[in-house]
Protein backbone atom coordinates (compact mmCIF):
# COMPACT_ATOMS: atom_id res chain seq x y z
CA UNK A 1 0.00 0.00 0.00
CA UNK A 2 1.36 3.46 -0.75
CA UNK A 3 0.13 5.37 2.62
CA UNK A 4 1.83 8.55 0.99
CA UNK A 5 -1.68 8.02 -1.35
CA UNK A 6 -3.68 9.12 2.45
CA UNK A 7 -1.24 11.89 3.59
CA UNK A 8 -2.98 14.92 2.59
CA UNK A 9 -0.13 17.59 1.78
CA UNK A 10 -1.51 21.76 2.79
CA UNK A 11 0.74 24.11 1.24
CA UNK A 12 1.76 27.45 3.42
CA UNK A 13 0.51 25.45 6.85
CA UNK A 14 1.08 27.02 9.39
CA UNK A 15 2.74 29.66 7.44
CA UNK A 16 4.19 30.56 3.85
CA UNK A 17 6.34 28.35 2.18
CA UNK A 18 5.64 24.87 4.60
CA UNK A 19 3.82 22.20 2.51
CA UNK A 20 2.26 20.59 5.83
CA UNK A 21 1.62 16.08 5.78
CA UNK A 22 -1.69 16.24 7.73
CA UNK A 23 -1.89 12.47 8.74
CA UNK A 24 -5.62 12.72 9.56
CA UNK A 25 -6.82 11.45 6.09
CA UNK A 26 -5.06 8.52 6.69
CA UNK A 27 -6.11 7.77 10.32
CA UNK A 28 -9.68 8.29 9.37
CA UNK A 29 -9.84 5.45 7.31
CA UNK A 30 -9.85 2.38 9.45
CA UNK A 31 -8.37 -0.22 6.79
CA UNK A 32 -5.31 2.07 6.02
CA UNK A 33 -4.61 3.30 9.75
CA UNK A 34 -4.75 -0.22 10.72
CA UNK A 35 -2.67 -1.19 7.63
CA UNK A 36 -0.05 1.90 8.76
CA UNK A 37 0.11 0.49 12.26
CA UNK A 38 0.59 -3.48 11.12
CA UNK A 39 3.54 -2.02 8.95
CA UNK A 40 5.44 -0.33 12.04
CA UNK A 41 4.80 -3.57 14.08
CA UNK A 42 6.09 -5.52 11.54
CA UNK A 43 9.52 -3.68 10.87
CA UNK A 44 10.06 -3.20 14.85
CA UNK A 45 8.71 -6.75 16.22
CA UNK A 46 12.34 -8.36 16.57
CA UNK A 47 13.72 -5.44 19.01
CA UNK A 48 12.58 -6.92 22.12
CA UNK A 49 10.38 -3.99 22.98
CA UNK A 50 9.15 -3.19 26.71
CA UNK A 51 7.80 0.10 26.00
CA UNK A 52 6.48 2.42 23.42
CA UNK A 53 7.24 6.26 24.16
CA UNK A 54 4.85 8.44 22.67
CA UNK A 55 5.81 12.37 22.31
CA UNK A 56 2.18 14.72 22.88
CA UNK A 57 0.33 14.54 20.78
CA UNK A 58 0.42 12.97 17.48
CA UNK A 59 2.66 10.48 19.15
CA UNK A 60 -0.29 9.20 21.06
CA UNK A 61 -1.95 8.38 17.77
CA UNK A 62 0.61 6.22 16.66
CA UNK A 63 2.43 4.89 19.34
CA UNK A 64 -0.68 3.59 21.45
CA UNK A 65 -2.04 1.28 19.04
CA UNK A 66 1.90 0.29 18.12
CA UNK A 67 1.84 -0.45 21.86
CA UNK A 68 -1.27 -2.76 21.34
CA UNK A 69 -0.55 -4.31 18.74
CA UNK A 70 2.91 -5.56 20.12
CA UNK A 71 1.31 -6.41 23.23
CA UNK A 72 3.68 -3.68 25.15
CA UNK A 73 3.20 -0.90 27.45
CA UNK A 74 2.86 2.94 26.02
CA UNK A 75 4.27 5.56 27.90
CA UNK A 76 3.12 9.10 27.12
CA UNK A 77 5.82 12.04 26.72
CA UNK A 78 4.04 15.16 27.79
CA UNK A 79 4.36 19.15 27.36
CA UNK A 80 5.09 20.64 31.12
CA UNK A 81 2.52 21.14 33.47
CA UNK A 82 0.48 18.26 31.88
CA UNK A 83 1.50 15.43 33.90
CA UNK A 84 0.63 14.85 37.78
CA UNK A 85 2.73 13.36 40.40
CA UNK A 86 6.76 13.52 39.99
CA UNK A 87 8.15 13.98 36.80
CA UNK A 88 11.92 14.68 34.58
CA UNK A 89 11.38 17.47 32.64
CA UNK A 90 14.38 18.69 29.51
CA UNK A 91 14.15 21.63 27.28
CA UNK A 92 14.15 21.87 23.54
CA UNK A 93 14.18 24.29 21.05
CA UNK A 94 11.35 25.57 18.85
CA UNK A 95 11.60 27.71 15.45
CA UNK A 96 10.08 30.67 17.38
CA UNK A 97 11.76 29.89 21.51
CA UNK A 98 11.81 27.17 23.89
CA UNK A 99 9.42 24.38 25.13
CA UNK A 100 9.55 21.47 27.71
CA UNK A 101 8.45 17.73 27.73
CA UNK A 102 7.73 15.79 31.13
CA UNK A 103 7.68 12.17 32.03
CA UNK A 104 6.95 10.13 34.89
CA UNK A 105 9.99 9.39 37.27
CA UNK A 106 8.35 6.23 37.56
CA UNK A 107 7.93 5.49 33.70
CA UNK A 108 10.80 3.52 32.57
CA UNK A 109 12.75 1.17 35.03
CA UNK A 110 16.68 1.01 34.70
CA UNK A 111 17.28 -1.10 31.66
CA UNK A 112 14.08 -1.50 30.05
CA UNK A 113 14.23 -1.14 26.21
CA UNK A 114 12.02 1.87 24.98
CA UNK A 115 10.99 2.11 21.33
CA UNK A 116 9.76 5.86 19.95
CA UNK A 117 7.14 6.33 17.96
CA UNK A 118 5.80 9.55 16.36
CA UNK A 119 3.47 10.56 13.18
CA UNK A 120 6.73 13.01 12.33
CA UNK A 121 10.65 13.13 11.99
CA UNK A 122 11.58 16.73 11.20
CA UNK A 123 14.39 18.26 12.30
CA UNK A 124 14.73 15.91 15.34
CA UNK A 125 14.14 18.13 18.21
CA UNK A 126 11.48 16.61 20.36
CA UNK A 127 12.72 13.36 19.16
CA UNK A 128 16.12 13.88 20.47
CA UNK A 129 14.43 15.46 24.02
CA UNK A 130 12.38 12.15 24.23
CA UNK A 131 15.45 9.81 23.83
CA UNK A 132 17.07 12.49 26.54
CA UNK A 133 14.16 11.70 29.34
CA UNK A 134 14.02 7.99 28.80
CA UNK A 135 17.79 7.59 28.95
CA UNK A 136 17.83 10.06 32.30
CA UNK A 137 14.94 7.31 33.76
CA UNK A 138 17.63 4.26 32.81
CA UNK A 139 15.97 3.10 30.21
CA UNK A 140 17.53 1.96 26.98
CA UNK A 141 15.58 3.29 23.27
CA UNK A 142 16.31 0.74 21.03
CA UNK A 143 14.41 2.56 18.21
CA UNK A 144 12.20 4.71 16.65
CA UNK A 145 9.21 4.49 14.59
CA UNK A 146 7.65 7.19 12.26
CA UNK A 147 4.56 7.13 10.17
CA UNK A 148 6.31 10.14 8.15
CA UNK A 149 10.27 11.24 7.73
CA UNK A 150 10.89 14.65 6.33
CA UNK A 151 14.30 13.25 4.86
CA UNK A 152 15.40 16.78 3.73
CA UNK A 153 15.62 18.13 7.51
CA UNK A 154 18.11 15.89 8.49
CA UNK A 155 16.69 14.69 11.61
CA UNK A 156 18.32 11.51 11.90
CA UNK A 157 21.43 13.29 12.66
CA UNK A 158 20.19 14.03 16.25
CA UNK A 159 19.30 10.64 16.91
CA UNK A 160 21.89 9.78 18.14
CA UNK A 161 22.24 6.97 15.47
CA UNK A 162 19.65 5.13 16.83
CA UNK A 163 18.00 2.36 14.63
CA UNK A 164 15.11 4.17 12.66
CA UNK A 165 11.60 2.95 10.67
CA UNK A 166 9.73 5.47 8.46
CA UNK A 167 6.76 4.29 7.10
CA UNK A 168 7.02 7.17 4.06
CA UNK A 169 9.80 9.48 3.54
CA UNK A 170 9.44 13.09 1.64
Amino acid sequence: MNFKDYIRVIPDFPQPGIRFKDITTLTNNGEVYKAAIESLRQAVADKGIDLIAGPEARGFIVGAPLAVALGVGFVPIRKSGKLPGEVVEASYDLEYGKDKLAIHKDAIKPGQRVLIADDLLATGGTIATTINLIRQLGGEVIGSAFLIELSYLDGRTKLDGIDTFSLVTY
